[in-house]
């Protein structure tokens, strides 16, 4: 049995109520809520594989429009104790994945700023969102294998939020497609 994530709603609209072979997960936004539901799922069952669906902001302004397997995460909203900038006190810097793809900066704020945008990139990150390192890191926590798909929602620019309330279906659609075609479901 594999573990269907999404943090919002939204993000799930284009997805039935029910898959076979998934049990469904919805955590709420933000890394710790993430944390917290991702951890009480994962310690009442067991599952074969997390596969995280949605949204992202490009960060890179090459990358195009579309769905994109998370190969790494880091978190842009914290610093270490030098003040080190995506160095956490006491978790790694970088959760990586088993997949090739785009990495990932993870923080608790959405993104939609040009300045910000410019030193989150210096992270080494195309996309941004405000869960996946968190997945990534409970998922370690209990050895089970991640997989983690994100749809560009957005350019992380002034306006992000308005667009991402409209991209969000369209996204949807998009991931509701990409684990037909892993999945066969």
């Amino acid at each position: 049995m594999r573990l269907l994530v999404a943090a919002h709603e939204s993000e799930l609209v284009a997805f039935e109520p029910e898959l076979p072979g998934f049990d469904r997960l919805l955590t709420g936004v933000g890394k710790l809520r993430a944390a917290y539901a991702l951890t009480r799922a994962l310690d009442a069952a067991h599952y074969d594989e997390i596969v995280v669906v949605g949204t992202a902001g490009a960060l890179d302004p090459e990358l195009e429009p579309g769905v994109y397997d998370i190969d790494a995460t880091v978190q842009h909203d914290v610093t270490d104790l030098e003040g080190v900038r995506g160095q956490h006190v006491s978790l790694p810097p970088r959760m990586t994945l088993a997949v090739e793809g785009a990495t990932i900066a993870t923080g608790d704020s959405f993104v939609d700023d040009p300045d910000a945008v410019a030193i989150i990139r210096r992270l080494g990150a195309r996309l941004v969102d405000m869960e996946s390192f968190a997945y990534a890191w409970v998922a370690a926590q209990f050895g089970v294998p991640i997989r983690i798909l994100k749809a560009v929602s957005d350019r992380a620019q002034d306006g992000a939020t308005v667009e991402w309330d409209t991209a969000v279906i369209e996204c949807s659609r998009q991931l509701r497609e990409r684990i037909r075609e892993a999945y066969g479901v």
